[in-house]
């Protein structure tokens, strides 16, 4: 199971998120601003890039992103190619503009990734490379990194080449907008074929046991000093381009392997724990999930435009737990498949966003030049996996405190109410502790009881604490109610 991208929450201006903001990046120790010395730097690199001498500009490529997306990693171009198809993926190439050790380089490994909070972010680079001279807008000529993939007719990646060129973006488009025009029947004839590209490799990606989790964007709104959580409905373009950077994964993965030194994203098997957690939610929510159905196969049951099921799939994350990276120069390590995938797959799509994919992709090019690996991505290969994984627990700790604040504030005029959800969580230590999922709003929260706490039944439960400034929500179990009546697909 992979995400397309993390949960991103947006918000007008409000005086109580602005102050929850600023704790939760004072606590957090997240830096508000680059070093002087760092913008310096990439000031005078978005000045003078290294142009590589091969020109791509003629392909037709275009980027789709969320409409407030700048840092634009990727742009793409598909068409068929005899009984098959073939894949133009360009990457913004961030090592066109940052050197191994300069200011910037040493900047973005101490950050590790782009975070995202509640209408800003706190980027991996200046926004003078990540949203203008690196990023790949519309009209501008720009060094990439060009993946050509070929595609046969049932969908298999059949041959992989990447290689640096100078590209340019026809048009910044958006999901919505796509989506609309596919529907209306008007929109460009490379859809069409998006499209084929994407439904072919997600039949693939279930005959290998895999599966994608379309998580959709989740929103804040902030209406007349009320908040609420709500979710944008994921179109179908997003699930076929999120095929295409998979493709690419996995073809970069390939090449690694092959040749015996690169950076390989990894995921162990679900522990069953958990999967048993996520039928107690999928009772919670009241969603059918027959005890023959696989993971795999409930997964791709759901529906991304009904919200109860939206909550289904964000629970579903606690199975990406112990996800991770792994390099090697020389064998490959036992351990190097990515399981919700069930391939061996690499992580070199967002080098604007991921520290990783930069040197990722750079194994890549050379690779593919057949010439050796650069010294300076072989020097760093060693220590990136401990880098990455710290940086995922502050982005995850910085993403959870967003969400705990919105979650506070959104309950705290509700004070009091009772609220139907199961008991999906018991404390080991003190039966009578530990959490509820909400039915509505599809909220995961503290709860405590008298007595046990029944875990996996349905149950009434009342709110007694919300308070945004310490991110807290909680609940009482007031009564174990009749079971909820599933939904049906």
């Amino acid at each position: 199971m992979t995400t397309s991208r993390r949960l991103r929450l947006h918000a007008r201006p409000d005086p109580l998120l602005e102050r929850g903001m600023a704790d939760i990046q004072r606590e957090l120790g997240l830096p508000s601003a680059f070093p002087p010395e760092v913008e310096q730097a990439a000031a005078a690199a978005a000045a003078h890039p290294r142009l590589p001498g091969e020109d791509r500009s003629d392909i037709a490529l275009v980027t789709i992103d969320p409409p407030d997306a700048m840092d634009l990693d990727q742009a793409m171009f598909v068409e068929r190619n005899g009984d098959g198809y073939r894949v133009h993926y360009a990457i913004a190439d961030v090592a066109a503009f940052v050197v191994a050790g300069d200011p910037i380089d040493l900047e973005a490994n101490r950050r590790g990734e782009t975070l995202y909070g509640a209408d800003e972010k706190i980027p991996l680079h200046p926004k003078v490379l990540s949203e203008d001279a690196a990023s790949l807008l519309p009209g501008q000529l720009r060094p990439a990194l060009l993946w050509t993939i070929d595609v046969d007719a049932t969908g298999e990646g059949v041959a992989v080449d990447v290689r640096r060129a100078r590209v340019r973006s026809r048009a910044k488009l958006d999901y919505a907008g796509v989506q609309a025009d596919i529907d209306a029947g008007t929109a460009d004839p490379m859809w069409a074929v998006l499209r084929e590209i994407g439904e072919l490799r997600k039949q693939r990606e279930q005959r290998r046991g895999g599966v994608s989790l379309p998580l959709p964007e989740q929103e804040i709104r902030v209406e007349d000093g009320r908040w609420k959580l709500e979710f944008r409905a994921r179109q179908r373009v997003e699930d076929w381009n999120e095929q295409i950077s998979l493709l690419t994964g996995m073809g970069a993965a390939h090449l690694m392997v092959a040749h015996g030194v690169g950076l390989l994203r990894t995921l162990p098997e679900a522990d069953p724990r958990a999967i048993a957690r996520l039928h107690r939610t999928a009772r919670a929510l009241g969603i059918d999930w027959p005890k023959s159905r696989g993971y795999p196969d409930f997964i791709r049951s759901l529906d991304p435009a009904n919200p109860r099921h939206v909550a289904m799939m964000t629970a579903c994350t606690t199975v990406l737990r112990g996800a991770g990276y792994v390099a090697f120069d020389g064998t490959v390590p036992e351990h190097s498949q990515h399981a919700a995938l069930a391939a061996q797959y690499a992580h070199v799509t967002a080098p604007l966003r991921r520290l990783v994919d930069r040197y990722a992709g750079e194994v890549c090019v050379a690779l593919c030049a057949g010439k050796p690996v650069p010294q300076w991505v072989l020097d760093a290969l060693p220590g990136l996996p401990a880098t990455m994984q710290a940086s995922a627990r502050r982005a995850g700790r910085y993403e959870n405190a967003v969400l705990d604040l919105a979650e506070a504030a959104a309950l705290a005029p509700r004070v009091g109410e009772t609220f139907e959800g199961a008991v999906v969580e018991v404390d080991g230590k003190d039966p009578r502790r530990g959490e509820v999922m909400l039915r509505e709003p599809a909220i995961l929260a503290r709860v405590e009881g008298a007595t046990e706490l029944p875990l996996g039944e349905p149950v009434q439960v009342r709110l007694v604490e919300a308070d945004p400034g310490r991110r807290r929500i909680r609940f009482e179990l007031v009564d174990v109610v009749e079971p909820l009546r599933p939904t049906g697909f």
